[in-house]
């Protein structure tokens, strides 16, 4: 059975960046058996009713400005899965979860940045899935939990976002210094994940140290993916850090493993 992820995908210059953290994720698609596909969250597409993708050939967003210009140059022309789109349907209607389809979007560089450090080659198939910031934490968790038997299926289920994620914040004069505030949250959030605490873990916004600073209330869609890749390992209860990094100061780079 494949684990779900939670990925942090950072800064769209990650996709022409080579460091700790691009290495990383190219091992780990090495690593992991070959999926059948692959189901995305993304914190880049939010949408007020969850949205499942069924798209032949997806096109690739570049939802940014101002970065280098070999960015918008990248292509990422995943396929996507009629018959894991009909899976997701008939889980999500036995488990009470209204969703719409979504036949034209391409992929957004929350999605494509994280795919394409994992398989290059755009090679295995995709289903693009929104996420809802005004959902609660919870009930993120249950859409999760409600695609979990899709792991026994050879379905590889990724969240891509970020932990501590302030833009506002960032001090794009890296000078290799982490802020404390970052480190405190990040040292709570890894404490409550391990230990499957996800009833504190659904009030960090209150009980996590310096939530505001790490998951600002105009940012929270960064970091809500992790619940819904929380709960598509609720079966199993278990959560391993595998990577966690940091840039500009407090931009986590982090990978989580459940299951």
């Amino acid at each position: 059975m494949l684990p779900s992820f939670f990925i942090a995908h950072g800064a769209p210059l990650l996709a022409v960046e080579e460091n700790e953290y691009t290495d990383f994720l190219n091992q780990i698609g090495k690593d992991l058996p070959r999926p059948k596909a692959i189901v995305l969250f993304s914190a880049h597409w939010e949408s007020q009713h969850q949205k499942v993708s069924e798209v032949k050939e997806y096109s690739t967003i570049y939802d940014f400005g101002g970065f280098d210009p070999a960015l918008y140059t990248i292509k990422y022309p995943a396929k996507g899965n009629q018959q894991i789109s009909e899976e997701i349907k008939n889980l999500f209607n036995a488990n009470d979860v209204p969703f719409e389809i979504e036949t034209s979007r391409g992929l957004d560089h929350g999605a494509w940045v994280v795919l394409r450090l994992l398989y290059p080659n755009a090679d295995i198939p995709v289903i693009a899935m929104s996420v809802n910031p005004k959902l609660t934490p919870r009930e993120q968790y249950k859409i999760g939990k409600s695609l979990s038997a899709l792991r026994a299926n050879d379905v590889l289920i990724i969240a891509s976002g970020g932990t501590s994620h302030n833009l506002r914040a960032l001090k794009w004069a890296d000078n290799g210094q982490v802020d404390q505030w970052a480190l405190e949250f990040e040292d709570w959030l890894a404490h409550h994940l391990q230990t499957w605490d996800v009833e504190s873990l659904f009030k960090y916004d209150s009980l996590a140290p310096y939530a505001e600073y790490s998951v600002p209330p105009y940012g929270n869609e960064h970091f809500i993916p992790l619940f819904y890749a929380l709960g598509a390992a609720d079966d199993v209860k278990k959560a391993s850090l595998l990577h966690r990094s940091f840039r500009y100061g407090n931009l986590a780079h982090s990978v989580w493993q459940f299951g």
